[in-house]
Parts: structure tokens; C-alpha cells; sequence
């Protein structure tokens, strides 16, 4: 599985951010290489808003990290919260999470969150199975609740695969490396930290999982050695699990997530210390553990992806989607089979864009979140005149 460091640096080179010729204010035109396009205002006043998803109405739903679910119908965000939602642990990166519903929401009415639930100690990532009905939220079991310990660092994204699973990613919950980096709980798949799961609609575990019989693995995880995955995207087509994840100071990664691998943190990496800069890793590469697909040093805070399938933006079909915190940008990455060909830079200055999703108009969604719990906005991708 490992590529070595001089292979990363050729790639890197032809995987060069190409950012637009010309930016504007939200009401103009900004020039790409495939498409123009106008970044536009759908929703202001949220607070922090983590995730969001469109019911068949078309009505969008958006989850705010102090722990309110809102809708956003025909253009307004309505006054008042989603009742229903469990109290959530709202502190540091705590709050609630993704909200996803069921692929047959249309028929059963039924609605996935994820969030940061108190704990005796703390807190952990939980999932929440309900219904939505009326615009209330009628939780009835909780199908996932992850076997960890820690600060910050929850993951909690949720996306469905074809085949009907529900994967769940969960975070190292900021464990430090220090010391053995093979002792480093997320290198220990006896607990849930730095995991990517899998587990059926109702919480039990699907029988062809990776490691179900192991006496020493939780039996939901499909892989393990990541850091704190905030981006999972999964092809409906070809059903290839993508993942982003947060690196330490650099060395944000994008992942093919497959069945059984480990993806080396904090073993090899391509990040460094906070503030000292000095290494943490071994190396960038280890034979056993599965390479990256693709690196961004330095680190744009990767957090919310997307493969996009739509027809408004007709020749960025197929690419990822991922967006950035720590450099305000979104990211798009042009993907052949499983390698990624080039990157280029498409919004950028206009806050840390925490979500993106494809709206059911196959227009592109960008939930903005700020640092301080000021009112922000969900801004839109509409295609311009032009080339």
C-alpha cells in the first residue's frame, strides 16, 4: 500500500491548487476552469451550523453545533428550533453533529443525528435513530454510541452506502502521540478512537464486516488509524468510501477507505507539532498502512465532502468536493478511478466552510461556521453566464 516520499512530491507537483483568475463580492461572476459561477446568500442568522440535508419537500435541514436542528423552508430559516433533540455535550468541539435521513425518508419518516453526548468522565460520539414528523423530532434508539474518551476530536459524520449500511466515523479524541506511536489508541481497534464504522440502520452489525469475530476489535469497525475524519463522502455508484481528515499542524489527508487497513495515525503522517514544529511521526510511509490519495500541507482544515453528481455544473460531474476551515476554501479535486489528477481552489475568503453538500437542484451547498457564536450563512453555487 505505501508510495514513497519522492512518488508524493512528483504527484504533488502536478496536483498544484489552480485558483480562479478573478474573485468578486458575492453578487459577481468568479472564472474557473470549467465553470463560472456566482456565490449567493440562501440562509443567514444560523449560529454555527455543522451539516445540513434536504428532505423530499424540499425543505433543508441544518444542525447548529450548540444543539438545535433548524429548516430553512422556501428560503427562510424558520424562527424556531426542531423539538426533539437531545441534550448534547456543547463544549469545546462538542455540540450536535450530522443529521442525514433515511433513504426512504419518504416512506418511513425517519432521521439520523449525530452528537456529542454526555458521558460519566465527559463525553462520546453517539447516533440517534427517530422519526421527523410535523417538524418535530421523535427520538427512539440510540444505534451507535462509541467506546472513547477524550476532549474534542468526535468525527460523527454518518453517510449511507448502497448496499443499505450506515458508516460512522469517529475521531482519536485528541490523544496525544507521544511515547510508543504504535500504543496510541487510535493504533488499538479495541476502542472506537480514529475509526471509520460500519453497522446496519438499526445499530446491529453487518455480518461481513472486517473484523467481526475478533474477541480484541469492536466488530462495527470497518477501519481504523485516523485522526479525526470530519469529510465522508460515499459513490453511490461504484459504493468507494471517501474520507477527509484532520492532520495535526499540515498534512490534512483525503482517503479511499477500504475494508481492514490502517491508515497509520499517528505513526506516518505528514503533519507536525503545534506551535514547535517538530515531528511526530516515524516517517510518511509504512508498508503495512495505507497511503493517503491525497495530502494538503499545508493543513486547509478539511471538514465536510461532496462527490458531485448534478447537472447544473455538467463537467465538474464526478469530482470531490471538500472544504476547508483553516484556509476558507473549497476544494475541488478531479478524480480518475482511484487517483486524484489535480486540484484546484474554487471559494476562498469567505469563511471556514464547515459542510458541502449537493442540493436536489444540483446546486452546491457551503455551510459557513465561525469561529464565535456569531449568525453566519449557508451560501450557494449557481452557475453563471459565461464559457
Amino acid at each position: 500500500m505505501a508510495r514513497s516520499f519522492f512518488a508524493l512530491a512528483a504527484a504533488g507537483l502536478l496536483l498544484a491548487t489552480l485558483a480562479p483568475t478573478s474573485a468578486s463580492a458575492q453578487s459577481g461572476v468568479v472564472r474557473s476552469l470549467e465553470h463560472d459561477y456566482r456565490v449567493v446568500t440562501v440562509a443567514d442568522g444560523l449560529i454555527r451550523p455543522w451539516s445540513m440535508s434536504w428532505l423530499p419537500n424540499g425543505d433543508m435541514l441544518v444542525t447548529e453545533r450548540p444543539g438545535r436542528l433548524r429548516i430553512v423552508r422556501d428560503g427562510n430559516l424558520l424562527p424556531d428550533p426542531v423539538p426533539g433533540v437531545p441534550e448534547v455535550f456543547a463544549q469545546g468541539q462538542g455540540g450536535l453533529f450530522d443529521v442525514l435521513p433515511h433513504p426512504d425518508f419518504a416512506n418511513n419518516n425517519v432521521l439520523f443525528i449525530s452528537y456529542a453526548k454526555p458521558v460519566e468522565g465527559g463525553s462520546t460520539t453517539s447516533v440517534l435513530r427517530g422519526t421527523f414528523r410535523n417538524d418535530v423530532f421523535t427520538p427512539e434508539r440510540e444505534i451507535f454510541l462509541a467506546n472513547s474518551q477524550g476532549r474534542g476530536h468526535y468525527g460523527a459524520r454518518l453517510a449511507f452506502h448502497p448496499d443499505g449500511t450506515l458508516f460512522v466515523t469517529v475521531g482519536d479524541r485528541q490523544a496525544p502521540p507521544s511515547g510508543d506511536l504504535e500504543a496510541h489508541p487510535a493504533q488499538n481497534p479495541s476502542n472506537h478512537h480514529g475509526t471509520t464504522n460500519r453497522i446496519n440502520e438499526d445499530g446491529s452489525v453487518p455480518s461481513d464486516n472486517p473484523f467481526l469475530g475478533r474477541s480484541d476489535i469492536e466488530p462495527s469497525i470497518w477501519a481504523y488509524g485516523h485522526r479525526n475524519a470530519q469529510g465522508l463522502a460515499i459513490d453511490m455508484e461504484t459504493g468507494a468510501i471517501w474520507q477527509t481528515e484532520h492532520g495535526p499542524q499540515g498534512g490534512d489527508e483525503l482517503n479511499l477507505v477500504m475494508p481492514g487497513e490502517n491508515y497509520g495515525w499517528p505513526v506516518v503522517g505528514y503533519g507536525v507539532n503545534y506551535r514547535s514544529g517538530l515531528a511526530i511521526h516515524k516517517g510518511t510511509m509504512d508498508e503495512n498502512m495505507a497511503d493517503p490519495s491525497h495530502v494538503w500541507v499545508p493543513s486547509i482544515g478539511a471538514s465536510g465532502l461532496m462527490i458531485y453528481t448534478g447537472d447544473a455544473f455538467p463537467r465538474w460531474r464526478g469530482d470531490i468536493f471538500a472544504g476547508g476551515m483553516a484556509l476558507e476554501q473549497l476544494a475541488r479535486l478531479v478524480v480518475d478511478g482511484e487517483t486524484v489528477r489535480r486540484e484546484e481552489t474554487l471559494v476562498y475568503g469567505m469563511g471556514r466552510i464547515r459542510d458541502v453538500r449537493q442540493g436536489p437542484d444540483g446546486l452546491i451547498y457551503l455551510a459557513i461556521d465561525h469561529r464565535e457564536a456569531e449568525p453566519t450563512s449557508v451560501l450557494r453555487l449557481e452557475p453563471a453566464e459565461g464559457r
